[in-house]
């Protein structure tokens, strides 16, 4: 393997090659019409799998809101448009989707809003009809208005919680001193508060128009009858007068810009900025390739010089952000609040070093390679194709612009990029800007339906107990090779919790032969991803790349496994990661009061702790720690490698067989909780924790179904009755009463033990409000109080979204490895909808009546 890697490295790429991989793409033919009345329809037929993806988009943003600039219109609208229209009530829609397996949402940026549904796409009529409706019709109700702005105060108090959101929103505030984009898309507090029903209906009436919108549908779809469906249900609007939106130009910077917060936080974030042109400017496509190259994925420059040498970073990312006219290119990180000066001088040493030597053939090779990679993985579902095709259409203003903009980058030459550099990132036009602890202030002063389309997964299993799983797909030029044990809190030492994701870590990083940077170089130069994964139950890596690098994807697999170093100086640095990535949960509330209840809940059960860890077991760890861990984890009975994606088995199962031959026979491990009991929860009663926080959370933990538990597909059921937009749950507390920004259940599934919790955000001293309505929605359920209805419209909901989940080659490959550990068929997909059909009414008043009872509960009420 060793040899292979070191000869792999000395070729290069063809740029016309990678491009080459796109033209089935480009060459997919796209229906664009416009209607009489100026709406813009696009259409595209992909028979791959029985989905759709409906979207309205409405040229309006945060931008637009002329007089009522910073009131966050857009947004508030967004929340609006389910609340009713003229021939159905806000709830009817909602339910309608769920109804026919769809998932409905919405997002507003700067310049947009957006709506869609996706959904199997027997039923794209309806989500013409109930965007159509919504869209255009909605009656936008006084009392609704009241309410759901009590519901956006809760979301701006969220994003004031949200460490890495009051990072951005410094950010454009300050970069922007004349520009909107100065302004946050959610609104100013004081500014949105003032909002009136008859401003949001006068907004409305002017923005959202038949001649400025979009709408885009992708998926098996009968083209004619799809037109027929807009032009009945959007047609009928008149077209109207749209007036123009001037937006002022943002005058140039002439002297840098500094602004450092000290606030409740665990951990610095930085990010340095530079204002550059937009998307429109000839240059945006060599910014976009100069991002890549100074700081995208573990062989960037800026990871390698100021994270892997310097160990002045914990992680650190470039890009270059311009949807519009202007634009910013930003690197930022996270660090210690102490490396925090060392870590900007560092990166802007880097970048000035690279202004004045330039850029290697190699380098932009591989960004070029990284793009289209993107580009592929961007169009992997229908969803994911109609936002491109969106963007295209809406942002950029030519559907061909994917076309355009890969030509100007195989065309860019070092030179271009390293002018680039030279023209934008100058000292001059800085800005800084981070966040960090309070305890850094006096150290730093402040300054100003179901897949059936699939084939099924082959298995084959080896002498020494390992299992391969193959599932060839041609539908795509993608391929995935997920390397899968068991694994999580259950497998390790009670004093040193996160070892396993430790281990998956340092998995992708050294090994005898070569280094973290080599190994990161050989998959990102050729687009590739090579990456970690740990969860409850398993651990592993997993390699993605285009099919003509498959040697290259089992080439680091295999030393990864086989030959790993656990270097000390990369082990400190990761181990130092994952603990700043600790500190970055505890000051994010909703994070660190789920964290706080599953402790309560689970006690001395390993599961009390996320495959993670907690900061106190991390730092306990030594690398000699998680050798011990691979040699016990890494023997063929506890091994599965699943691959998905376009190959030829033929060809390449003879070489995975070979690799997996090497994997010691062993015995397959025990869990540290074999032979022992667990009385759950740990802890039963109500429990309060005081945070200093603007908002509010409330949690109950009830004890939930293991992994293969009998009563698993019940709690599935269950989780998507009690969550979404058209629970009872939701309606209740949300929509009727508005007490809380969000509310829903989840649960933590292991393989000897479960939770199942309800969550929600509300107001200090409404907590026991939205607490009594959890207990009221659990006691409904118990009753046998759900109705066939309800019941059916989950399930097909539950059923659409596996479909959904399904599309993608890393999910397969994911689902199918896990399923060969925990001892259920590799094809249990296929099953999924017959048990989540097979459960009735009263098998989920009997799940909440043998679960949910008070003497198993434990709530936590986390205010400040």
């Amino acid at each position: 393997m060793g040899r292979y890697i070191a000869s792999f490295m000395a070729k290069s790429f063809s740029g016309s090659a990678d491009l080459r991989l796109l033209d089935t793409f480009w060459r997919e033919p796209v229906d664009r019409a416009v209607l009489p009345n100026g709406l813009t329809l696009i259409l595209k037929r992909d028979s791959s799998a029985a989905l759709a993806s409906v979207q309205v988009w409405v040229k309006t943003g945060s931008l637009h809101e002329g007089a009522h600039l910073g009131a966050g219109l857009s947004h508030y609208l967004e929340h609006m448009l389910f609340k009713g229209t003229e021939r159905r009530a806000g709830r009817e829609i909602s339910a309608t989707v769920q109804a026919h397996g769809g998932y409905i949402n919405a997002y507003t940026t700067f310049d947009r809003t957006v709506y869609y549904i996706d959904l199997p796409s027997e039923h794209t009529g309806v989500a013409v009809d109930l965007l159509a409706d919504a869209v255009l019709h909605s009656t936008l109700p006084r009392d609704e208005v009241a309410k759901e702005r009590d519901v956006i105060l809760r979301e701006i108090a969220m994003t004031k919680d949200d460490p890495d959101n009051r990072l951005w929103d410094a950010l454009f505030s300050v970069a922007f001193r004349e520009h909107p984009y100065r302004q946050p898309i959610i609104g100013h507090r004081d500014v949105f508060s003032a909002v009136t029903a008859d401003d949001l209906q006068t907004y409305y009436r002017a923005r959202y128009v038949p001649n400025n919108l979009v709408v885009v549908i992708v998926g098996d779809i009968d083209l004619a009858a799809t037109r027929a469906a807009v032009e009945q249900h959007f047609g009928v609007a008149p077209r109207v007068r749209l007036a123009p939106v001037l937006v002022p130009d943002e005058p140039a910077q002439l002297a840098p810009r500094r602004e450092h917060r000290f606030e409740s936080v665990e951990i610095t974030r930085g990010v340095l900025a530079w204002p550059i042109p937009g998307l429109a400017h000839d240059d945006a496509p060599v910014l976009d390739l100069l991002a890549m190259v100074l700081g995208h994925g573990d062989s960037s420059v800026l990871w390698q010089e100021v994270r892997e040498r310097a160990g002045l970073v914990h992680s650190i990312d470039a890009s270059a952000w311009n949807p519009g006219t202007v634009g910013l290119f930003c690197i930022s990180f996270t660090c210690d609040a102490a490396k925090r000066p060392a870590a900007e001088a560092a990166i802007l040493r880097v970048v000035a070093r690279q202004a004045q030597r330039g850029f290697s053939a190699g380098e932009l090779r591989k960004a070029v390679r990284q793009l289209v990679v993107g580009e592929i993985n961007s169009r992997k579902t229908m969803s994911g194709q109609a936002a491109r095709l969106g963007v295209a259409e809406v942002v950029v203003g030519d559907l061909d612009h994917s076309r355009t903009y890969f030509a100007e980058l195989s065309a860019a030459t070092p030179a271009a990029v390293r002018k680039a550099a030279v023209r934008y990132l100058v000292p001059e036009r800085l800005t800084a800007i981070s966040l960090n602890p309070s305890s850094a202030a006096t150290a730093a002063p402040i300054t100003a339906p179901s897949g059936q389309g699939q084939p099924d997964f082959s298995e084959s299993k080896l002498p020494n107990g390992a299992r391969l799983l193959l599932q060839p797909d041609h539908r795509l030029p993608n391929l995935h090779l997920r390397f899968v044990m068991q694994g999580g809190p259950l497998y390790e030492d009670a004093a040193k919790r996160g070892s396993t994701a430790l281990l998956a870590t340092m998995l992708t990083k050294d090994t005898r032969t070569h280094s973290a940077a080599q190994v990161a170089q050989f998959i990102e130069e050729i687009g590739g991803s090579f990456y970690p994964f740990s969860g409850n139950n398993s651990v592993g890596v997993a390699a993605e790349v285009l099919p003509p690098d498959v040697d290259r994807a089992l080439a680091v697999i295999g030393e990864a496994v086989l030959a790993p170093a656990f270097k000390p100086t990369t082990f400190q640095m990761e181990r130092e990661a994952q603990v700043a990535a600790l500190q970055q949960d505890d000051d994010d509330v909703v994070t660190l009061a789920r964290k706080l209840a599953r402790q309560k809940f689970f006690g001395a059960h390993p599961l009390a702790v996320d495959a993670q860890g907690d900061q106190a077991g991390v730092k306990a760890l030594a690398s000699a720690d998680l050798a011990a861990l691979h040699r016990r984890l890494c023997v063929g009975p506890n091994v599965v490698l699943a691959v998905a994606g376009d190959f030829d088995p033929r060809k390449l199962t003879s070489r995975l067989k070979a690799f997996l031959t090497k994997i010691p026979a062993g015995s397959l491990p025990a869990t540290t909780t074999a032979g022992r009991e667990y009385s759950l929860p740990a802890l039963a009663g109500d429990f309060v924790e005081k945070q200093p926080r603007e908002q509010a959370v409330v949690l109950q933990a009830f004890p939930g179904p293991r992994v293969n538990g009998d009563d698993f597909y019940a709690s599935e059921v269950a989780d998507e009755l009690f969550s979404g937009m058209a629970s009872r749950l939701f309606e209740r507390v949300r929509e009727e009463k508005a007490l809380a920004y969000f509310v829903r259940s989840g649960r933590v599934t292991g393989l000897d033990a479960g939770m199942f919790y309800f969550f929600a955000g509300t107001q200090p001293g409404r907590e026991a409000e939205v607490l009594a309505e959890i207990d009221a929605e659990i006691a409904r359920v118990q009753s046998g109080g759900v109705e066939p209805a309800e019941l059916a419209r989950c399930q097909t909901r539950l059923k659409a979204a596996r479909r959904q989940a399904l599309q993608t080659n890393s999910s397969r490959a994911l689902q199918a490895a896990l399923n060969a550990l925990q001892g259920q068929p590799i094809n249990d997909w296929k099953n999924y909808d017959a048990k989540i059909d097979a459960i009735g009414l009263a098998d989920l008043a009997a799940f909440a009546a043998r679960r949910f009872t008070r003497p198993q509960r434990t709530q936590l009420i986390v205010r400040p």
